[in-house]
């Protein structure tokens, strides 16, 4: 093993292999490995400069068993930033020191390096390249040792019941409904974020931890140290970015269905709402307004002038969001000149096909500069310049209509070495170009994200799940871990997205028990995709916006009387809350807090926090309890150290106790700390 001090960087050579580990942040390390001649020069989710620190760096040497029973000198390189410390041992294998004690260390199992009493015969190492016959790329196997009793959380939105992500595999990789952001959170008092948006893998397994890329030019990480979660995170957002200010006049309610066929369809239901007295802040105009995908504009047989429909929305208050997919259909307007200037996403064999919902598309290469200048100009002449306001940027993984992640290639490379940015970059075709014609409120929806996606003006929802309590259960897990990850603006369809017959008495108790739960999360989003699917189609047309389904009424008085009084009582509780949840949307500027949040990032001392997965905090002063089950009416809740009283009665009790509440189908069991 050779070193070198470069500058503020502790580097190594061994094989081939280029080692860095050089500061990057407050008690914060960036390490990066390759085994090409130089480091490439993207940073990928570190786009914000790191606070400058001086580390202290040193060589020396350490006794060493030679094996034939004489001892000799190998030399080690130790680098240190504040709380952190990092060691490189004589065949590189590194070490990572919180205060001084051990919190991570890479898995070694071969000769001459092995820190571990077990075999040495096993001839596993702790990084290890694979060239990729034909390429100039490599797999990369990453291992660590794993740490008995460790719990693991964040990595974005995985469609599964553990919050706790310690002995579970997951996909490194977007599809509908699973977001891969992968910035983990430990409870030892560390978060890593896997620096590299490349197709692959993580397993923290009991016996070890591997992170794999499927196709990549370098290892690239970032670890830090902290007390607690909270600080974790502050750490995480301060070297990947923050998300801007939420502007007040959309924090209420947003009204949407699959879908508003018409201009007319979209003002009366704006129109009833008013005349109910229940104010909006933004109504959504889904999919297939336009005529095929990629001509980015209204039908106009169905919206003959959106500028008025915009304009008479404006005059009551509301905002208006229009879908916007990255799939531009063959009969598209625009698809030739994209696909003749290389706009478009390419394949490695056969068709150019790469989605198939209502026509044979090619999704957009968001990589390309030209790309997002492309589309920009379109939807900017069709959308933004009629006052839309914001844009619901639909299927940005991309949705592929088969993920086979290696067919498919963008200008920056192949997609498996760097498709898991796609979403940001989509995000980032409609946030920059806004930004730069001085909007100062950009925000708009998307179905994905990835690391430093906060910054971005993303509110992220959970994607096309089911309307079961089960799905419902597992989006709570997933907005828990998307907040740990580092993306605050999250929300889900209320009722889930797929309901068969909306009449069904078990679909309206899951809708109201999930509406109840939405109130007190970033974003309250009536959407859904609602049968029975008995409307007629408007036009025969095989395109346009007359010939595809639509659901049933998706409106807070839909579901009968009963309902809506429930609905309209939330509602209230959402719009008194106002000066709260606008606090919550400023702590995420300030400094990555998350609105809803683990029990453990309020109670980190607290180790029943740790273990709590069907409760959440609402920012700092408010405890949820909602409920996951049918005809259920009552359960436990775990309340913490302090004094806390129930929001309904009043009524008060002392902490560091699990009390049993009533929970009426009008009421969910919601606590506020005194």
């Amino acid at each position: 093993m050779r070193f070198e001090v470069q500058k503020n960087a502790l580097v190594a050579w061994k094989n081939g292999e280029m080692l860095r580990i050089e500061p990057w942040g407050k008690d914060s390390f960036r390490v990066r490995a390759t085994m090409l001649p130089e480091l490439t020069n993207q940073d990928w989710a570190l786009t914000e400069a790191p606070e400058e620190t001086q580390a202290e760096i040193e060589l020396k040497e350490i006794d060493h068993w030679a094996g034939d029973g004489t001892i000799d000198k190998r030399e080690i390189g130790i680098i240190t930033n504040g709380r952190i410390r990092a060691e490189i041992n004589f065949v590189g294998v590194v070490t990572y020191f919180r205060d001084g004690k051990e919190f991570l260390r890479e898995y070694f199992r071969s000769y001459d390096g092995t820190i571990s009493k077990e075999s040495r015969c096993l001839k596993t190492i702790n990084r290890e390249w694979k060239g990729i016959i034909g390429g100039t790329e490599y797999s990369l196997n990453l291992k660590f040792e794993s740490n008995d009793d460790e719990k693991i959380f964040g990595m974005g939105q995985y469609q599964q019941k553990y919050m706790d992500l310690k002995g579970c595999t997951l996909e490194l990789a977007q599809r509908n409904s699973q977001i891969s952001v992968p910035f983990a959170v430990s409870n030892l008092g560390y978060g890593m974020l896997w620096n590299n948006p490349a197709v692959g893998q993580v397993t923290f397994g009991k016996n070890y931890t591997e992170w794999i890329a499927r196709s990549t030019k370098q290892m690239d990480y970032w670890l830090t140290v902290a007390d607690g979660p909270k600080q974790i995170l502050e750490n995480y957002t301060a070297v990947t970015g923050r998300a801007p200010k939420f502007p007040e006049d959309r924090m209420g309610l947003w009204q949407c269905k699959l879908r508003y066929r018409t201009q007319d369809e979209v003002l009366e239901v704006a129109r009833q709402y008013q005349k109910e007295g229940i104010k909006i802040d933004q109504i959504v105009i889904d999919f297939f307004h336009w005529t095929v995908q990629g001509d980015w504009k209204f039908d106009e047989k169905y919206w003959p002038d959106p500028k008025a429909m915009v304009d008479e929305l404006h005059s009551m208050g509301i905002k208006v969001i229009v879908s916007v997919w990255p799939s531009v259909d063959r009969r598209s307007e625009n698809f030739w000149p994209m696909l003749d200037r290389g706009l478009l996403i390419r394949t490695e064999r056969g068709a150019l096909q790469t989605y198939d919902f209502q026509g044979d598309c090619v999704e957009i290469d968001v990589f390309n500069p030209e790309t997002r200048k492309y589309v920009w100009d379109v939807c900017k002449k069709n959308y933004y310049d009629y006052g839309i306001d914001a844009f619901w940027l639909d299927n940005s993984e991309p949705d592929y209509g088969v993920y086979d992640f290696d067919h498919y290639r963008y200008i920056e490379g192949p997609a498996l070495s760097c498709s898991n940015i796609y979403p940001q970059l989509y995000s980032r075709v409609f946030y920059d170009n806004m930004k730069d014609l001085g909007d100062g409120s950009v925000v708009n929806l998307l179905r994905c994200a990835w690391a430093g996606s906060q910054k971005y003006g993303n509110v992220v929802w959970s994607g096309d799940v089911p309307s079961t309590f089960e799905a419902f259960y597992d989006q709570l897990q997933a907005g828990l871990n998307m907040g740990l990850a580092g993306i605050p603006w999250w929300t889900t369809d209320i009722g889930g997205f797929m309901t068969d017959d909306v009449n069904d008495p078990d679909f309206q108790q899951l809708l109201i028990r999930w509406y109840e739960f939405a109130v007190y999360s970033a974003v309250l989003r009536m959407h859904g995709d609602r049968g029975p699917y008995n409307i007629p189609m408007l036009d025969d047309r095989d395109f346009g916006g007359g010939y595809l389904h639509t659901g049933q009424p998706n409106e807070l008085w839909s579901y009968g009387e009963e309902n809506y009084k429930i609905m309209k009582k939330y509602y209230d509780i959402r719009i008194e809350m106002h000066d709260y949840i606008k606090k919550l949307y400023d702590e995420a500027s300030e400094n990555g807090s998350p609105l809803i949040r683990a029990m453990f990032y309020e109670f980190p001392d607290d180790a029943e926090c740790w273990e709590q997965q069907d409760q959440y905090m609402f920012g700092s002063d408010y405890l949820v309890a909602p409920i996951f089950h049918l005809n259920e009416f009552d359960r436990d809740v775990y309340l913490p150290a302090g004094t806390w009283e129930d929001t309904r009665d009043g009524k008060v009790y002392e902490g560091g106790q699990t009390i049993h509440a009533d929970a009426p189908i009008d009421s969910i069991p919601v606590f506020k700390r005194k």
